[in-house]
């Protein structure tokens, strides 16, 4: 009996030993940037099995076999819709600046999507504004109304926008509405589905979560997107759920959260139409490609805010929005302003930002006093200090949760969307972000963050360098899983 024991003892810690090896060699082998490797190696060997089985859940872009599939086969139809765009006036590369060039060259590559021009955008900054902005929209819709959020909360101008689309759908408008289940997992316990679905709404729950799906594809990829698309002809993007501030997360001890949405008429609509499309026939193997642009000629339209719409996910060409933003970085030679809720950066990005500080870039980066997530505020933190030391201007928005996710270069050209600079916006979740080459626009930007700054405290490097022991010691040990975060 001794013998058996030592025999299964023996083959238990050859188990372990063949499992921990083969998850190892796994980590390695996917060739990821080298702080997302050591960061889950780490976690596969403090937590032996544990970290196993969360790598095994979370640890590869698992979309899942049957969406997969269904996005693979989807390039095709969606690829000839984008070539299309390449024939029309409103393609006009030559007319971009250098900087709009490099950008439309990186998407060309790897999405097939071409900046176009003949857009008309307005910038909203105020949360009521665009609430205001958003049901009157939904009220002169003939045709269709078509919306997709990560997170829509029930409660105060919310709901009037819930009124604004039955109303709409009982007129006879199509409307469709994709939400992420688990950022809108408090809409769907709410009436409201139902009270929609009753007057002819179409109401899907994207990537679900649940304990079964777990073994089928990761759980934490996100449909992040913010998209409204009326009639084809309007469209809205930024960084604004469908919420009323006033009703939404009260209870985190951070505020109101503040956002900006961008109303777009012009080409660029169908584009981010498509967008919708795509997601909604990955979530329920349904195809409605819109029409194409409706271009006018040269003599009923001068060229206007050329806009190069940028989406990135699961299903779609890696990294887009990453490299983005580093050519942007890189191209940078008077200043740079960011705005985001969470900051944890690739260590490219890092690095990128310590370099354009270290030749005499203006670099600001404004991100919130207090954050929601406080593995993220903390794993912030740990990058601070060589961003302070080369130069980079850190402020900390006191006005609420600044939610905003905008970058603006040289005062000249500017990105807006969905996308945080953490690895879950750069390489997990559905995103989608405008680049926009125009200089009126990018100024009203610009104009937004600069009240921003009237708002903010900003670090100062020696100051930062006298924080706690604890203080310094929580920032390492979140830095070191800053990669999954």
């Amino acid at each position: 009996m001794y013998e058996f024991y030592q025999l299964l003892t023996i083959a238990g810690v050859f188990l372990y030993w063949l499992i921990i090896a083969g998850i190892s060699i796994r980590v390695v082998a996917k060739r990821r940037s080298i702080g997302v490797s050591l960061a889950w190696l780490m976690i596969i060997y403090i937590v032996p099995l544990g970290g196993a089985f969360a790598y095994l859940l979370f640890g590869e872009l698992n979309l899942g076999k049957k969406r997969a599939v269904r996005a693979e086969l989807m390039f095709k139809p969606y690829g000839e819709w984008f070539k299309k765009l390449y024939e029309y006036r409103q393609y006009r590369p030559h007319v971009a600046s250098l900087y709009g060039q490099s950008i439309s060259a990186i998407c060309e590559k790897q999405v097939g999507i071409p900046a176009l021009a003949d857009n008309h955008l307005t910038l909203c900054s105020e949360t009521y504004e665009i609430l205001a902005n958003l049901i009157e929209d939904i009220e002169q819709a003939k045709e269709t109304i078509l919306l997709e959020f990560y997170i829509w909360h029930p409660g105060g101008r919310a709901d009037d926008v819930a009124h604004a689309l039955i109303n709409s759908a009982e007129r006879g408008v199509k409307v469709r509405l994709l939400l992420d289940a688990a950022g809108s997992r408090h809409f769907f316990k709410s009436p409201w589905p139902k009270l929609m679905k009753k007057s002819g709404i179409e109401v899907i729950s994207a990537l679900q979560v649940s304990p079964f799906r777990m073994f089928f594809r990761r759980l934490d990829l996100r449909l992040h997107r913010k998209i409204v698309v009326i009639d084809n002809e309007i469209a809205y993007t930024g960084s604004m759920n469908l919420v009323d501030p006033k009703y939404f997360n009260q209870d985190a001890g951070v505020g109101e959260w503040i956002d900006v949405m961008v109303r777009i008429t012009g080409t660029s609509v169908p584009v981010l139409n498509s967008i919708h499309a795509w997601d909604w026939e990955v979530e329920t193997n349904e195809r409605f490609l819109p029409e194409q642009p409706k271009c006018l000629s040269h003599e009923d339209s001068e060229i206007t805010d050329l806009v190069q719409v940028i989406p990135s996910g699961p299903g779609m060409r890696e990294e887009v929005i990453h490299r983005v933003l580093l050519q942007s970085i890189y191209q940078a030679s008077k200043s740079i302003v960011i705005t985001t809720p969470y900051f944890v950066p690739s260590d490219n990005l890092h690095m990128a930002l310590i370099i354009a500080a270290q030749r005499n870039v203006k670099v600001d980066l404004i991100v919130p006093d207090k954050n929601d997530s406080l593995m993220v505020e903390w794993a912030s933190r740990a990058f601070f200090s060589e961003l302070l030391e080369a130069g980079v201007n850190i402020h900390r928005f006191k006005g609420g949760l600044l939610h905003t996710k905008s970058v603006v270069i040289d005062s000249n050209h500017c990105l807006i969307g969905t996308v945080n600079w953490d690895m879950r916006s750069l390489w997990l979740n559905f995103e989608v972000t405008l680049a926009v080459d125009n200089l009126g626009f990018t100024q009203k930007l610009e104009q937004v963050q600069q009240d921003y700054l009237k708002n903010c405290d900003q670090l100062c490097a020696k100051q930062w360098e006298k924080r706690s022991l604890p203080s310094r010691a929580a920032e390492r040990i979140f830095y070191l899983f800053s990669p999954l975060l």
